[in-house]
């Protein structure tokens, strides 16, 4: 787990925290490709400098987002934003189903909206995987 990720995950309560240890060990083992680092303020993993999938402390709970998740075929999570994002949000680490998460993960992979160009594309997002 990359060091800025495992001291956010240490500065969070302990439900949360206990949620968000969960989140990266299943990411980072069904991922190991993908660069993780914090950004934005929050643990984000990357394939090929693309945003796909990352969490953050919400006041209520811990929110798992992925950037391409609207066009992914696993059920299960909620339109988020007006691009192609789509959440899950868990306030206990028994909510988090990892057999799902590992779907996600891999739907993840294979289906990428290029974020990563959004800006020099003027808001416009292009289907890359």
């Amino acid at each position: 787990m990359h060091p800025a990720i495992r001291e956010y995950n240490k500065a969070q309560a302990p439900k949360d925290r206990e949620i968000c240890r969960l989140l990266a060990m299943v990411i980072d083992h069904n991922l190991p490709e993908a660069e993780s680092k914090i950004w934005h303020a929050h643990p984000v993993w990357f394939l090929d400098g693309n945003p796909v999938v990352g969490y953050s402390k919400l006041k209520d709970s811990v929110r798992l987002l992925f950037w391409s998740g609207r066009s992914f075929q696993e059920e299960g999570l909620k339109a988020e934003g007006t691009f192609k994002a789509a959440e899950a949000r868990y306030t206990a680490a028994s909510q988090v189903n990892p057999g799902k998460l590992r779907r996600w993960l891999a739907e993840a992979r294979d289906i990428q909206w290029d974020y990563r160009n959004i800006v020099r594309r003027k808001g416009r997002l292009v289907r890359i995987k």
